[in-house]
């Protein structure tokens, strides 16, 4: 698609166009209950719990023949779906390009994804193998998935309604991740009076977040339409890898935007990390139970809305840099607070996951504002591509990271307090970025505070 064509796409009557904006937001709303409900909150303790029934009297499963602490099992899963999602980006988004056939690799890749996710219902026993395998396929699905949703934005909303378009779409998400949360703490902590053990709790929250995907996914599918693309006579692979290193290539006549996104990669590699083992840690090393877990998602869920206005708040007064370089000095208390935390003791579980409400919001949409600065005029779309892959490519280290440092310690306080190292780093590196220099190198206007 040219610019030109996606130009006149957006300008197209508005009611047509709210139609399409419409059914976009509701990928967001079938899509997050999965990162909520089985990435942050269910999967890893109870896979991790399926890895220790499997495993040897040292603790050790063995898949390949290489010994793996049971404790990691998730963490390494978790790794490989991203460097899997990461192999199959590039093709499904050449392909797109090439065809202008964006619906029917959406709808793959979101119906692999919730069938993968409603399959975790028969994760049981000592079938760690399974769930592993199919929690890989169910990740890298969302986010192949969530390349192909974000690819829609330039076309369904104008220019200037692009900020809302896209804020509308995450409140759909942080909703239906709450409304599910609900329903989900409604069945774990009743499923006596539901006539079930808790483990088969735990698997029907599982699965019915894979139900809940597939079924409003139907939504985007019916209203979105693709438009159509002239040919350029390249194969979908080569174009699709040629077009990230072209992107990437170009971006070293902007030293400064790339240092930006070097630090940036960093320090959010960190924060989806403490994101998706929270709930391991809190079940393994902190001896919580679901109920908690659960209860402390939904604390996320709601401040990180309240924490993302506020932090845009305090950007306006002192810059984007001055505010996203103090989350990164909270982040990194946060995480001496949870070394120190006292096992059995929720109400402080429930203070630090207060905490990360408040600055998990912010310090990514302030991230995403400060790099558009950062964009030559006239690249946005390929800077932003080369944003979501480079993204996607170096969040599996923090997972691995602290995999490995559960596998060399056997200590979950050792693997969370391992993750400093990305905030730490992240923070140097984003304070030597001198931002003015980089928006005015860029090409753009400077604004007063940033």
């Amino acid at each position: 698609m040219t610019a030109e064509t996606a130009g006149q796409d957006a300008r197209k009557p508005g009611h047509d166009r709210r139609r399409e904006q419409r059914g976009w937001y509701f990928y967001d709303f079938a899509c997050s209950v999965y990162s909520t409900s089985v990435l942050t909150v269910f999967i890893g303790p109870y896979l991790t719990s399926v890895a220790r029934a499997a495993a040897d009297a040292e603790g050790f499963v063995h898949p390949l023949g290489i010994p793996v602490r049971a404790g990691s099992v998730f963490a390494y899963a978790v790794s490989l779906s991203v460097v899997l999602a990461v192999l199959v980006m590039p093709l499904a988004g050449a392909v797109a390009d090439r065809t202008g056939r964006k619906k029917p690799l959406l709808a793959t890749a979101a119906y692999l994804g919730a069938a993968a996710t409603a399959g975790l219902f028969f994760l049981e026993g000592d079938r760690y193998l399974l769930g592993a395998f199919l929690l890989i396929v169910a990740n890298a699905s969302l986010a192949v998935s969530m390349a192909l949703y974000n690819a829609y934005l330039p076309q369904i909303a104008e220019p200037e309604e692009r900020d809302g378009v896209s804020s509308r779409g995450w409140a759909f998400g942080y909703t239906s991740g709450a409304l599910v949360l609900v329903l989900d703490l409604v069945l774990y902590t009743g499923h006596d009076s539901f006539g079930v053990s808790e483990p088969e709790a735990v698997r029907i929250c599982l699965a019915s977040a894979g139900l809940w995907w597939g079924a409003f996914t139907l939504v985007p599918l019916r209203r979105l339409r693709d438009r159509r693309v002239a040919p350029d006579g390249e194969g979908a692979v080569g174009s699709g890898w040629r077009q990230l290193w072209a992107t990437l290539a170009d971006m070293r006549r902007h030293p400064l935007t790339l240092s930006f996104l070097l630090a940036y990669l960093i320090y959010n590699d960190g924060v989806q990390t403490v994101i998706s083992q929270a709930s391991v840690y809190g079940s393994e090393e902190l001896g919580l139970d679901q109920t908690t877990l659960i209860t402390a998602v939904l604390l996320v869920q709601v401040l990180a809305v309240a924490g993302a206005l506020g932090m845009g708040r305090l950007a306006r007064s002192y810059g984007a840099k001055r505010t996203i370089l103090g989350s990164l000095a909270v982040w990194t208390l946060i995480l001496a607070g949870g070394y120190f935390l006292p096992a059995g003791a929720p109400v402080w579980f429930f203070v630090l996951a207060a905490a990360i409400g408040l600055v998990l919001g912010g310090s990514q949409a302030l991230s995403r504002s400060l790099f558009s600065h950062l964009v030559p005029r006239g690249k946005e779309a390929e800077y932003f591509s080369a944003y979501e892959m480079s993204d996607r490519g170096l969040s599996w280290l923090g997972p691995l990271v602290f995999g490995l440092a559960y596998q060399l310690t056997g200590s979950y306080r050792d693997a969370i307090v391992s993750l400093v190292v990305f905030f730490a780093l992240g923070f140097v590196l984003l304070a030597r970025v001198p931002v003015r220099r980089a928006v005015a190198a860029a090409g753009n206007p400077v604004p007063d505070r940033i």
